[in-house]
């Protein structure tokens, strides 16, 4: 399976912001971005100015660098949006925050979205009562997700749904911290997902 091996820290420092790929870390004062809030490479603390085409550019990137997926798949997603009746960024959002490995992200049972893809990918993850190895996999409206019982003692998982428990959870899922559980109630509205995000602009750069 492709994977993205650059740095996750330099993936952040790139686009300017968190985009909090490393989980607890991002969360503390050793997050590079709160000690090197430019882009890395000897070039990095020039300033540059960046045409339309490198704004939305830069804004796919970082979209794309969140959910950790690559641009063949990135681009699947897209045109599945396109497809659909709703407002087409809002979709695209939609279908990221539905991928199983985003839900069981949101509902604490990985520090961060590759820890989260990693338990799926193990046979971790029960979807309504059967393993999903699957981290693409849509998660539906009442779809229960729960982590199998022998991970369940895992201290890393324990450890990240205690974090994610005492920061609070997105309003589109219900979780039991304490039984590793939880279920997707509904696709997230764009008022509950992240304002930095921009994904008109992605949705501009595609329409070329």
């Amino acid at each position: 399976m492709a994977r993205n091996l650059d740095a996750k820290c330099r993936q952040c420092r790139r686009e300017g912001e968190k985009l909090f790929l490393k989980g607890e870390k991002c969360f503390t004062d050793k997050c590079a971005i709160e000690r090197r809030n430019y882009p890395p490479g000897q070039h990095g603390q020039k300033s540059t100015r960046l045409s339309g085409y490198g704004v939305q550019l830069r804004e796919k990137q970082k979209v794309r660098r969140i959910y950790g997926l690559l641009e063949r798949q990135f681009r699947k997603n897209y045109h599945e949006a396109a497809r659909r009746k709703e407002v087409t960024g809002e979709a695209l959002l939609q279908i990221l925050e539905s991928r199983l490995d985003s839900v069981a992200y949101r509902m604490g049972f990985g520090a961060s979205r590759t820890e989260a893809r990693q338990i799926v990918r193990h046979n971790g993850i029960l979807v309504n009562g059967k393993r999903v190895n699957i981290p693409s996999f849509q998660c539906r409206p009442g779809d229960v997700i729960e982590v199998v019982r022998p991970a369940k003692e895992q201290l890393r998982i324990k450890a990240a749904a205690e974090a994610a428990e005492s920061r609070g959870y997105p309003e589109w899922i219900d979780v039991d911290a304490k039984a590793l559980k939880g279920t997707f109630k509904a696709r997230p509205q764009r008022s509950e997902l992240p304002p930095t995000i921009n994904e008109s602009l992605v949705v501009e750069l595609y329409s070329k």
